[in-house]
Parts: structure tokens; C-alpha cells; sequence
């Protein structure tokens, strides 16, 4: 799902702006109980004003909504509400939900004595759809709100300011 935002819009340019992104990024995830995941955080080159989080800890926001960011504070409290939609498994839970109850029972059936390659090219595809339109269309707004919450709590363990992401919203308002 990644390698299809990216291909889309790719990472901005800027070593140094990638690497800040990630400290900040990085920082903010240690203070979640999934700070062990593979966390990785990018600023894609869009104009457009949005930030995603994908599932297994990529979080990416857009050059749009960067440079619409006025302290490190509110780039907190967007990170922040990414990475609590990651560690509440927000979109993991709407592409199970896309795929369907029946779709888990099959892949647990054929999972026996196959590999991990052998299921991942014969369901990859089906999931890599659902989370693509999962991706598009959104989360619902329960999620949204609790990552809201959840991001307020992330924050301020990290030490900013926990209305950072409130901030971000009056601004793009």
C-alpha cells in the first residue's frame, strides 16, 4: 500500500527535511506500547493537505500539509494521530472488515503447510485491494476521533504541547 502512495507522489527531496520528520516521528512512537514496529515517517511531494498512516507503521504526511505547519508542536500532533491510528490497528481492522469474515477462515485453511510467499501471492492481492480503498476512502469517524485522543496522550508523553493537532485544525479551518 505504500509502494502505491509513493508511486504516486513521491518523497520530497530533502535529506534533512526526511530525516526531522523521522526524529520527530520516531520520538513520538517510543511513547506508544507498539514502539517496537518497524516505524518509518516521509513527507510525500503533494500539494494536496493530508497524512496517512499504513498499516505495520508507516506513517506519511504531504508537502501541502507541511508547509502549512507553523512549530514542530503541530507536526507532533499530526505524527501523533497517525501513529495512534497504527497502534490501534484502525486500518487493519477496516480491511479485515472490507474483506470479509469468510476471507480470514480461507487464508487459515490454506495456510497449512503452505509458505509465507506461496499466501502471500495468492491473497496479497485481494488485501492490497481492500487497503487501497480503505486508503481512499477513509476511516470512519469513531477511529478518527479516538486517534484524535489517543494522538492528545502520544504528544504529551513526548513532552509537546497535546493540542498541537487541534492547532493544525483551526489553522486549515
Amino acid at each position: 500500500i505504500a509502494a502505491n502512495v509513493l508511486g504516486a507522489a513521491p518523497l520530497v527531496r530533502d535529506d534533512g527535511l526526511q530525516r526531522y520528520v523521522n526524529q520527530v516521528g520516531l520520538w513520538l512512537a517510543m511513547q506508544t506500547d507498539r514502539a517496537s514496529l518497524p516505524w518509518r515517517f516521509g513527507v510525500i511531494d503533494s500539494p494536496s493537505v493530508n497524512a496517512f498512516a499504513l498499516p505495520g507503521g508507516t506513517v506519511l504526511i504531504t508537502r501541502g500539509l507541511y508547509d502549512s505547519l507553523r512549530d514542530e508542536g503541530e507536526l507532533a500532533g499530526v505524527l501523533a494521530h497517525e501513529i495512534a491510528h497504527v497502534v490501534e490497528r484502525h486500518q487493519v481492522k477496516a480491511i479485515q472488515k472490507a474483506m470479509g469474515r469468510d476471507f480470514a477462515t480461507e487464508i487459515a485453511g490454506e495456510a497449512v503447510g503452505r509458505s509465507d510467499n506461496e499466501i502471500v501471492r495468492r491473497f496479497g492481492s485481494r488485501a492490497f485491494t481492500a487497503g487501497t480503498e480503505v486508503l481512499a476512502r477513509g476511516l470512519d469517524k469513531k477511529d478518527e476521533f479516538q486517534a484524535d485522543q489517543r494522538g492528545m496522550v502520544i504528544a504529551a508523553r513526548a513532552g509537546y504541547n497535546p493540542f498541537g493537532l487541534a492547532g493544525v485544525l483551526q489553522t486549515l479551518d
